[in-house]
């Protein structure tokens, strides 16, 4: 069972393959909420990471369900337990994670990094 996150029309959308299929062409859908300032495109949730707790991950919280809180962290997605969450922060927020020496999440918005952008 593979899910993905469709992010398209300002709506998030949670596609579910049927047990036993690969391919998304009888996916159910299921309309997560608000895009709330994701991006659009289709990621993968399915192909995600898990956290290494002793690492700290700043970038986009792109979805959460029962049991996972899924980030975009650079190119990648990283899935922390939401179990390690007291509140689970807004998704579209830009947050660092980090652990502390229980193992317990939290959350500090991410600072600004400055880049260099494409220009002409």
């Amino acid at each position: 069972m593979k899910q993905r996150l469709v992010v398209m029309n300002g709506q998030r959308i949670v596609q579910t393959t049927p047990p036993g299929s690969v391919s998304f062409d009888a996916a159910s859908n299921e309309v997560a909420g608000k895009a709330n300032g994701i991006k659009p495109g289709i990621y993968n949730l399915h192909s995600s990471l898990s956290a290494d707790k002793n690492q700290s991950y700043s970038g986009q919280l792109i979805h959460a369900d029962k049991d996972k809180v899924y980030q975009k962290v650079g190119m990648n997605i990283v899935k922390h337990s939401r179990s390690d969450f007291d509140k689970v922060p807004e998704i579209g927020s830009a947050i660092t994670v980090s652990y502390n020496q229980q193992g317990k999440a939290e959350t500090a918005a991410a600072s600004l990094q400055q880049g260099r952008g494409l220009k002409r």
